[in-house]
């Protein structure tokens, strides 16, 4: 049990480190990250390690709370089965509902020849830096708000890791498809992948998966790791098909606005 929390730890920092917050606060062994609201996953608090603390955990849940008060945001926790013992109960029991079941999926890169990509009558192009026409293409297909673009810009602009790729599939000088692949400490991140509608079931989220996947590889990734949402069967079956097999499961325990802190 041990050997398996400590590879979901190692795979949430990673995460964390692909998708960085615009402002982060340690806790005891608590991460808690602050970007204006977009995206879950940058404004949660992800209790990825037990601290020196031996309380019931009600003071900690009780300074999160104050903490994103402060900036009027909604409290969020990102639990896993590596979360504290007994958190998850504590969390429900303040009135903490259950949202966004996730799958945590890796493959192995070793094996098949990833360069080798199905016949396909469009090119992939990585690049270092998101370009404009790649941000454009990006917040077009995932129906990024404008109010929510300058906090996108952050989030890519805080990426430290050096082995960053921005993918892009093209017909002629048409973005049809794009994704994020980040490369750390032995895995590939593959992160954000999106088709224009028109495109969709024509192979170019599969050849943007694959191309990542063998650029991964060749910044001496052994494994790729990608995350999926639960009730997203045709991705989960896509993946599937492409060697991915679920490693865990992440959801968020949310409190709804204006709850009181603790119920009963």
């Amino acid at each position: 049990m041990e050997d398996r929390n400590a590879l979901i730890r190692h795979i949430e920092e990673l995460s964390m480190n692909a998708w960085p917050a615009h402002r982060t606060t340690l806790l005891d062994g608590w991460v808690l990250r602050f970007s204006d609201g977009y995206t879950r996953r940058a404004n949660c608090v992800n209790p990825l390690y037990i601290g020196a603390r031996r309380d019931s955990g009600d003071a900690s849940v009780d300074r999160c709370e104050a903490l994103y008060a402060s900036v009027g945001q909604d409290v969020v926790f990102k639990m896993t089965d590596a979360s504290p013992t007994g958190l998850d109960t504590l969390l429900e029991a303040r009135g903490y509902s259950f949202e966004a079941e996730t799958s945590l999926q890796r493959c192995k890169l070793a094996g098949d020849d990833l360069s080798k990509q199905p016949a396909q009558n469009f090119a992939i192009r990585l690049d270092s830096w998101p370009s404009d026409a790649w941000m454009e293409a990006f917040t077009t297909m995932a129906s990024v708000d404008a109010r929510n673009r300058s906090s996108l810009n952050r989030i890519l602009a805080g990426i430290v890791v050096p082995d960053v790729a921005f993918a892009a599939a093209q017909v002629e000088d048409e973005i049809i498809a794009v994704g994020l692949g980040v490369a750390e400490r032995g895995y590939v991140g593959l992160f954000d992948i999106a088709t224009a509608p028109s495109w969709r079931r024509r192979g170019a989220g599969t050849a943007i998966v694959r191309a990542l996947m063998a650029w991964g590889r060749s910044c001496g990734a052994e494994s790729a790791y990608l995350q999926v949402m639960r009730n997203n069967l045709p991705a989960s079956a896509l993946y599937a098909w492409l060697g991915f097999s679920e490693e865990y499961r992440y959801w968020y325990r949310v409190r709804p606005p204006g709850a009181m802190s603790r119920m009963g």
